[in-house]
């Protein structure tokens, strides 16, 4: 059984992880059962994303009571705040900074902790009458691990427990920001140590989460990154743009705020008249307005195009489409075990990636060890600047083109998938 709070039709990064493994999973002899919220407050929704479920999944959807719901009655930016788009501190508002400071106080681990103690409820039951052997929990929202802390309480030795973490926990860029009080810090760790040390196994998406959580508890933990769906390949006739465009597909958030890109992408379109002819900077998804204001202030707003948030059908074909794609991730210390599943896809679309991000970041490994692309950190000016020349000229030569052997298949969901149904049938209570 799997319980996740994202599901179809859910929008966003969130819900391909586990519908992809739910995909897949039969295909290794394992039958799941999924466990969702039936009236779930999804800050995006991407209808497409249904047609990915099997008719012959079984699918179990229970009530959730949820404050996002009750706030966004009162202020719009509950529901910015729920799908993480924080403004900085210096422009939050008065009802912005007392939303966070409940969300932050009150609700531990987040906003869905209501749903813990019926879900466990109405599990408990389904669990024993239909002798399921083995739970995953993915997180976040990390209310999720609550359940299955729960249900492991219960049924002890019975149950085989995965706790599957997307993102780290206390760790996580913005939990910071979240204006916790003393008292709510001690307990966010305290359930971080509790559901590391209760799980028979951990889940993580890179090694360096993996690495943060093996000092915490003594526990196997494996890393199983996200992918690509070599299904989810753009069959349609999708032509490269004609511009030297480079895009970003995703969200841009007001801490993923490249100042060096477009301080350099200013100085090309300042310095070479070939450059202004051709460039073109295209954004899909949620844009922050500290972002928006930066590009208008390097003078890059008559290059810019912003298509919005799109379906995930349109982001894959938008992806193919792009001389160069862009990633982004926050230059921070926290930030060096994200892997955003976009750079999974941005490897099936095969054009080139320049990726921006904190130094020694798990993704940087990743980039180069496929051949997809460069990596930067905040600091490398110079390089970053000559790079997207390189780039230039090579789409001005009608050259700019990756490798076509990249060792990309070992990213793919289906082998993904295929290394946690090894796991699942090795870590079974009858196995064991």
């Amino acid at each position: 059984m799997i319980i996740c709070y994202y599901w179809p039709p859910a929008g966003g990064p969130g819900v391909q992880r586990w519908l992809k493994f739910v995909k897949y999973l039969p295909d290794f002899d394992i039958e799941p059962i999924v466990y969702v919220p039936e009236n779930p407050t999804y800050p995006l929704l991407d209808f497409d994303l249904t047609k990915e479920v099997s008719p012959s999944v079984r699918v179990i959807k229970k009530p959730i009571i949820e404050p996002y719901a009750w706030a966004s009655f009162f202020s719009k930016k509950a529901t910015k705040i729920s799908s993480g788009i924080i403004p900085k501190v210096q422009k939050q508002s008065v009802i912005t900074r007392f939303l966070l400071w409940v969300r932050g106080n009150f609700f531990i681990p987040d906003a869905r902790v209501l749903w813990v103690k019926p879900s466990v409820k109405n599990l408990e039951k389904i669990i024993i009458d239909e002798q399921i052997d083995t739970i995953i929990t993915s997180g976040p929202p990390h209310s999720m691990h609550l359940i299955g802390l729960g249900l492991k309480n219960k049924l002890g030795n019975k149950l085989h427990w995965f706790a599957d973490f997307r993102d780290p926990w206390t760790t996580i860029g913005y939990h910071k920001e979240l204006k916790l009080s003393n008292w709510a810090a001690k307990k966010h760790k305290k359930l971080e140590q509790k559901v590391l040390q209760t799980a028979n196994h951990i889940l993580v998406t890179s090694p360096t989460t993996k690495k943060e959580f093996l000092a915490i508890a003594n526990k196997p933990i494996s890393v199983l990154t996200n992918g690509f769906d070599v299904l989810d390949e753009v069959q349609t006739d999708a032509e490269l743009s004609s511009y030297f465009t480079i895009s970003h597909i995703g969200s841009l958030l007001s801490n993923r705020n490249p100042l060096v890109l477009w301080e350099v992408l200013s100085e090309l379109i300042e310095e070479n008249i070939a450059f202004n002819t051709h460039f073109k900077l295209e954004l899909t998804g949620a844009v922050s307005e500290d972002v928006l204001s930066s590009i208008t202030n390097f003078g890059l707003n008559p290059f810019l195009k912003l298509n919005g948030y799109v379906s995930h059908t349109k982001a894959l074909e938008l992806q193919k489409t792009a001389q160069v794609l862009l990633l982004i991730e926050i230059d921070s210390e926290e930030t060096k075990c994200i892997i955003p599943g976009k750079l999974f896809e941005y490897m099936l679309a095969a054009r080139p990636i320049l990726a921006l991000g904190p130094k020694n970041a798990d993704i940087q490994n990743i980039i180069l060890e496929t051949e997809s692309g460069c990596y930067f950190t905040y600091t490398n000016k110079e390089s970053l600047k000559n790079q997207i020349l390189a780039y230039f000229m090579a789409f001005h030569n009608q050259e700019l083109y990756l490798p076509t052997d990249r060792n990309i298949l070992q990213y793919s969901r289906k082998a993904i998938t295929e290394e946690l149904a090894v796991l699942l049938k090795k870590n079974t209570p009858l196995n064991k």
